[in-house]
């Protein structure tokens, strides 16, 4: 009977969880995540080892870490990814709670580091970013204010949403951290859209962000020094973005050799924002676009996946996941090639950072939960007509 009505077979109640998560999983999308981390480690053994001898540290201290906190990452992307997409809303739910109270802490307990903004908790071991945490619960979240906001007598989902990303997006103004605050912004931005957002209104917003932008350059020197920096039509060629467009100019096609690329010994930022121009330097354009097509296939194959998705709290979750996830990358990689203004943002888990990885593993194991084929009907049948 289940079959007449969904046109799909259904799954057995008594079927093991593991044989079950590996047949309705999208294996492309996990294989393609397995290969970033691995070439993560794979340029982390070059390009960190110059700043464990800075620090006077073993020279694959920072690869180990790198090694412990991935595996930590690998372990979250399978357990979340195990879960049913009622389990997930409900952890992210509380998750988002506890990191956004961390978030509006931090100018109370928090560090910078000496980088001039305020985004970590040390905690003399390791230090915790709140902000890689918020990013994937505040997708959960909004996306089920704005689902509940297509029900008969629901609540203004949509304006609850929308207070809390205002909410966010100013508090990360303040740390400063720009290029976080625009991709939480973008996040619901394409949430709102896919949600059925009119024109008017998503032009309204980018005339309020244009506006915002403004402000931020006139009241905040270190926003008005990242953008006088990305304008001036002369890069210097001892700042971060000098060496870095240097490397890859130097690079090529093939690059100039493993562990032959000098970029690293000069980049501070070299394992983290400027990971990707270590590897063009080294491996040239090729391991670039490999990396590219790595990134594209995740976000294609979940958007495809989630297009014949009928429950629309998975629909809009999981756009706003796959789409922060692959914009995150194109900004990473747009700074180091002068496409983009500095943000200090990593690249998913390619970068050396503990919260960027675990992080990153708990958003794409929602989005893999999400993107798992389940026993319903194609929204693609219910737009032609078909019976079912």
């Amino acid at each position: 009977m289940t079959e007449m009505v969904y046109g799909t077979v259904p799954v057995q109640g008594g079927e093991p969880v593991l044989p079950k998560w590996w047949r309705t999983v999208d294996r492309w999308s996990l294989a393609c995540i397995l290969m970033l981390f691995g070439v993560g480690i794979l340029l982390g053994l070059a390009a960190s080892v110059p700043l464990a001898e800075r620090n006077g540290l073993p020279n694959f201290h920072y690869v180990q870490r790198q090694a412990v906190f991935g595996g930590l990452a690998l372990i979250a992307l399978f357990v979340t990814s195990m879960m049913s997409p009622l389990m997930v809303r409900r952890l992210a739910v509380l998750g988002f709670l506890g990191a956004f109270i961390a978030l509006a802490l931090l100018p109370f307990f928090g560090t910078d580091f000496g980088k001039g903004a305020v985004r970590w908790y040390s905690f003399g071991f390791a230090s915790v970013q709140p902000s890689e945490f918020l990013k994937p619960t505040f997708v959960i979240a909004a996306a089920w204010l704005m689902a509940a906001a297509q029900d008969l007598g629901g609540p203004p989902g949509r304006l609850y949403s929308f207070g809390l990303t205002v909410s966010i997006v100013l508090m990360l103004a303040m740390q400063p951290d720009f290029g976080q605050a625009c991709l939480v912004l973008f996040g619901w931005g394409v949430m709102w859209f896919v949600g059925g957002a009119p024109m008017l209104l998503l032009i309204m917003l980018a005339g309020l962000v244009v506006l915002g932008g403004m402000f931020a350059y006139n009241m905040s020197e270190h926003f008005a020094r990242r953008i006088d920096g990305f304008l001036t039509p002369d890069v210097d060629p001892t700042t971060q973005l000098g060496y870095a467009t240097n490397a890859i100019r130097e690079g090529g096609f093939f690059g100039v050799g493993v562990g032959e690329g000098q970029v690293k010994w000069s980049l501070p930022d070299a394992h983290t924002d400027f990971i990707i121009a270590v590897a063009a330097e080294e491996y040239g354009l090729i391991m670039v676009l490999a990396i590219i097509l790595l990134y594209a296939t995740v976000v294609v194959r979940s958007f495809v996946r989630l297009i014949r998705e009928r429950d629309p709290f998975i629909r809009l979750a999981g756009t706003g996941l796959a789409a922060m996830f692959g914009v995150q990358a194109m900004i990473n990689m747009g700074v180091a090639v002068r496409l983009l203004p500095a943000k200090g943002m990593t690249l998913p888990f390619v970068s050396y950072g503990g919260s960027s990885l675990i992080a990153g593993g708990i958003a794409v194991g929602m989005l893999l939960a999400f993107t798992r084929t389940r026993p319903q009907g194609e929204i693609g049948e219910i737009l032609r007509g078909r019976p079912r």
